[in-house]
């Protein structure tokens, strides 16, 4: 009988020292699944020139990639608005350490062949394809024929001005569908199971989802996925089922630590998207969460669990709760009462069909 258990984790910045004691609060978890799969969104990189794009990202240490390694991650997404923020040196510093770690990649490469090529990993016999795709910009950050850069679908914002992250993105670009369900079908054939990771949606602002959002991730499916996921807004969004298939429209932070949004600080376009945004999504953050200064709700995160038995599905999520100064742990039983609680509020207020949320195993398990 083959079976895999899987689990997919959101955004990890590792932009602080002891990279392991960040993990740390996670590892029970991490290692329990056969395949933990997380997003990388910054390179890891002593090299390159800073990007100009955007609000650009510090690179962080490439040795902390050996962390998550110890953490037990298997493979890692890449395509999203950062991972080109120190140029092609950053991209091909970071997946060469990840190789060297024997961590999979897929999202980005010194291409676009190279960008949207998946990641192909087995475990107790059961193949399994990732596929990672930016869905917010800046363009600058896409790989081309001849530029390093990342997997992307094209959504044009509501004004017609640039794209980039902060943009309001609505107009889903119907070539990029067209180009992400082809690579799906065509990878559809390699895999017993096909995971999609969307860098996507709107920073920050509680239960909402971009207008683009749903019809994307059901053409994922439409296509041959079998799990979508979502990261990028730094606070969960719902869950949806769809074809009997789970959507994970946001996973919340995995680990994020950094100084890079700190309002106090020398970099001019970090310090003052720090002070911006919180104009733009009006939220205060908790002075405790120096080292994740996010909405206060984004103290709630989720990990997706999978099980997968002979082609038959069983999925829920693991709840997460993000301590101060920034740190994911394991819930305490009513920390991940509030959680639970927190992604049936946000499914229901997003307008996306209702769930039932009950305890399954390892997991909460979640169905119509």
């Amino acid at each position: 009988m083959r079976e895999l258990d899987i689990l997919l984790a959101g955004d990890v910045i590792l932009d602080e020292p002891d990279p392991d004691h960040w993990l740390q609060g996670l590892r029970k978890v991490t290692h329990s699944a056969d395949l933990t799969i997380g997003h990388l969104e910054v390179p890891h990189t002593s090299r390159g020139t800073e990007s100009s794009a955007d609000v650009p990202a510090p690179a962080a240490d490439p040795t902390h990639l050996q962390a998550l390694a110890r953490a037990g991650f298997a493979a890692m997404t890449l395509a999203g608005n950062h991972i080109a923020d120190r140029g092609p040196e950053g991209i091909a510093d970071t997946t060469a350490m990840l190789g060297r770690l024997g961590i999979a990649c897929c999202g980005a490469g010194a291409s676009i062949d190279e960008a949207r090529r998946p990641a192909i990993l087995t475990r107790n016999g059961v193949r399994v394809a990732l596929l990672s795709y930016n869905c917010v910009g800046p363009e600058s950050s896409w790989a081309l024929p001849h530029r390093a850069g990342c997997a992307y679908v094209r959504v044009e914002p509501a004004d017609g001005g640039p794209i980039s992250p902060a943009a309001n993105l609505t107009q889903l670009d119907t070539r990029s569908v067209a180009d992400i369900s082809r690579d799906i079908a065509r990878v559809r054939a390699q895999a017993d199971l096909l995971i999609v990771a969307l860098h996507k949606g709107i920073v920050h602002r509680p239960a909402e989802i971009a207008s683009y959002e749903r019809p994307l991730a059901h053409a994922a499916i439409d296509a041959g996925a079998d799990i979508v996921v979502g990261h990028h807004a730094h606070i969960i969004r719902g869950i949806e089922i769809y074809r009997g298939r789970p959507i994970y429209h946001g996973l919340g932070n995995g680990c994020v630590v950094t100084r890079a949004l700190t309002p106090n600080q020398s970099h001019p376009k970090r310090a003052e998207w720090a002070r911006r945004r919180k104009e733009l999504f009006g939220f205060e953050p908790d002075p405790a969460y120096i080292l994740a200064p996010f909405h206060p709700e984004a103290i709630h995160a989720l990990m997706a669990r999978v099980h997968y038995r002979e082609g038959a599905f069983a999925f829920g999520f693991v709840p997460i709760h993000v301590e101060p100064p920034g740190r994911p742990v394991i819930p305490t039983p009513e920390q991940a009462s509030r959680t639970v609680a927190y992604v049936a509020s946000i499914t229901e207020r997003a307008g996306l069909p209702p769930l039932t949320l009950a305890p399954r195993g390892n997991m909460i398990g979640v169905s119509p």
